[in-house]
């Protein structure tokens, strides 16, 4: 419950992310493949040769090798040789998997070799971080952070066709890694705003996230959050709404309240326990608090929630 101080850190672990991974692709020659849409996150990248990806939307992207590209609450979208090539279902191909590779068109030297996963998130709080993302996020190996990204994929790509002890887990930690990777070159592009994720390249705005995240249950107030800012109150609240998109105590609400909802679906504590946890004085408080956020009382959110699968508990 108190977290890592780390805003990204606290964000994942409270998302409980399931990984994917492969199995990988090696196509030739003219193809291509339509994906459906996919909640919530879909990676990937090109370890040799290039391809297109076209999302439903926008304009087509070329891929080329050592590139990486995230997609967040991906629409349909399709992965392509050349864009000529008449699109078909995914999942059949996928099917036809034989030890983590599936193979388009006759072997060559100009073949794409792809590597392609998806991460899901628990529903309840899964909008904490899809929210914040765009459809699609694309590195470069010249991009910071371009290059370590490249040899995630190369060692994730590895991975996967390796019949080794521990795959699963080695797979899965490098898919985690190449998610905080992708997000750290998302936040660190100034060009579009990113929410929480770039607020905390802001010096000031991002002391006191990183603050609220070491330790949910103080009473922080808003002069004490601008002192760590080294702002005043009235700038330090328009700076944080400016990058966040939300008041800095109300921000601290819903996190709080995204906390109490990962725990009352796990029952793993009381609500008394909760509430002074997440920093309210007494069970009353945080139960009002909890109604007007999340729509019920923490009590008839754990009742809900003890009858349905743990990834499909909603805060809705």
């Amino acid at each position: 419950m108190l977290g890592y101080g780390d805003p990204v850190a606290d964000a994942i672990g409270l998302l409980r992310p399931r990984t994917v991974i492969g199995p990988n692709l090696r196509a030739g020659g003219e193809w291509a493949l339509r994906f459906e849409p996919f909640p919530h996150v879909r990676i990937g990248g090109v370890v040799r040769g290039s391809c297109r990806l076209i999302l439903d939307g926008h304009e087509p992207v070329l891929l080329r090798e050592g590139d990486t590209f995230m997609l967040g609450n991906p629409p349909p979208y399709v992965l392509a040789g050349t864009l000529d090539a008449a699109p078909r279902p995914a999942a059949p191909v996928w099917a036809g998997a034989e030890n983590g590779f599936v193979r388009i068109g006759a072997e060559s030297e100009e073949d794409v070799y792809l590597c392609v996963g998806h991460i899901g998130f628990d529903d309840g709080n899964a909008t904490l971080l899809t929210d914040l993302l765009p459809p699609l996020v694309t590195v470069h190996p010249a991009d910071p952070h371009g290059t370590r990204l490249a040899q995630l994929i190369e060692h994730l790509a590895a991975e996967v066709t390796v019949a080794a002890a521990g795959g699963s887990l080695v797979q899965n930690h490098l898919a985690q890694i190449l998610l905080v990777h992708m997000l750290r070159a998302h936040a660190a592009r100034t060009d579009r705003p990113t929410g929480w994720l770039g607020a905390l390249n802001e010096d000031g705005v991002g002391a006191a996230l990183r603050a609220v995240h070491a330790d949910v249950s103080h009473s922080w107030s808003l002069r004490e959050l601008a002192e760590i800012s080294h702002m005043s109150r009235s700038a330090f609240a328009q700076a944080f709404k400016s990058h966040v998109g939300i008041p800095p105590l109300e921000y601290l609400i819903q996190w709080r309240m995204s906390l109490a909802r990962d725990a009352l679906a796990r029952d793993t504590v009381s609500i008394s326990e909760l509430a002074q946890a997440t920093g309210y004085r007494s069970e009353s408080a945080f139960s009002t608090a909890f109604r007007r956020v999340v729509g019920s009382s923490p009590a008839q959110f754990r009742s809900r929630a003890r009858g349905r699968p743990r990834s499909a508990v909603s805060g809705n």
